[in-house]
């Protein structure tokens, strides 16, 4: 699902990626309560809410996950998906190096020269080009620090979720206001396509990140970032067949030295795996 997600958001014409993001938090948020009074599981949220010291980490995952949309939406819309690409790429060896650092998994000395060289590609892009690759790097340090925090939240993926957007709803409501105050809103304005393309944005944001929210409890974050390759790996290649991107040489320079990262990780995580033993 995130890997079409190009597909999906290049459908808004003339719709500012702010106003799409304020829609995403809205309809999630609707879809999510729709889904909890259907599923019965009110007690969770009920319990995070009444505790209310405690949903320090659940807002930041909140303000992490808005502005990994955000910056989403935005590549996108100025077809930067190859820059997208590379961000979600990257993000497995940020999991890798976050593991280490914050949660203290053991890495082994092949993972470090997997995160070296991921160092070194930022590293050319920055020296070659004379700028940061902004759109990658947020991409990259948002999402990974998302599923750090969202390994220390003791909420289901589902309940846990739907409190992420609850808190973030005030401040889409606003915002969403004062849009239609300015009358600069693109909703209910006569073009019924944009007017369901922003409700369903709601629904295809949901249905991932509750999967991605229940993975994030279940599984080691190294390897929650290993089965992220699938999402970059769809983007890549939508960029450069369907939106036909340019591909210079000095970002595919920067693309290859992320794969041979993720290939070194990729033989060390199946080297390391436990055997099962036999009867």
């Amino acid at each position: 699902m995130w890997g079409c997600f190009p597909l999906f958001f290049a459908l808004f014409e003339g719709t500012p990626a702010w106003e799409i993001l304020i829609h995403r938090v809205l309809w999630s948020c609707v879809f999510l309560a729709g889904l909890i009074v259907l599923l019965r599981r009110w007690q969770p949220v009920i319990g995070a809410l009444r505790r209310p010291q405690r949903l320090g980490r659940v807002l930041a995952c909140a303000l992490l996950i808005g502005l990994n949309w955000g910056i989403y939406i935005y590549a996108v819309e100025t077809r930067h998906v190859l820059q997208a690409s590379l961000g979600y790429f990257l993000t497995p060896l940020v999991n890798v190096a976050l593991g280490m650092l914050v949660l203290k998994e053991r890495m082994s000395r092949w993972q470090a020269l997997a995160v070296g060289l991921a160092a070194i590609a930022i590293a050319v892009q920055l020296i070659l080009l004379g700028q940061l690759p902004w759109i990658t790097l947020v991409l990259a340090l948002s999402f990974g620090t998302y599923g750090l925090l969202r390994k220390q939240v003791p909420l289901d993926g589902l309940s846990g979720l739907f409190v992420e957007t609850l808190l973030l709803l005030p401040l889409a409501l606003l915002a969403l206001g004062w849009l239609s105050a300015e009358g600069a809103s693109h909703f209910l304005q006569g073009d019924h396509r944009t007017t369901l393309l922003l409700i369903a944005s709601g629904v295809f944001t949901a249905l991932p990140l509750m999967a991605f929210a229940g993975a994030a409890r279940r599984l080691r974050l190294a390897t929650l970032g290993f089965l992220m390759y699938l999402n970059p790996t769809m983007q890549f290649f939508i960029a450069l067949l369907v939106f036909h991107e340019p591909l210079p040489a000095t970002q595919l320079a920067t693309f290859v030295l992320i794969w041979i990262g993720l290939a070194v990780y990729s033989c060390s995580a199946w080297q390391t795996r436990p055997r099962s033993r036999s009867a």
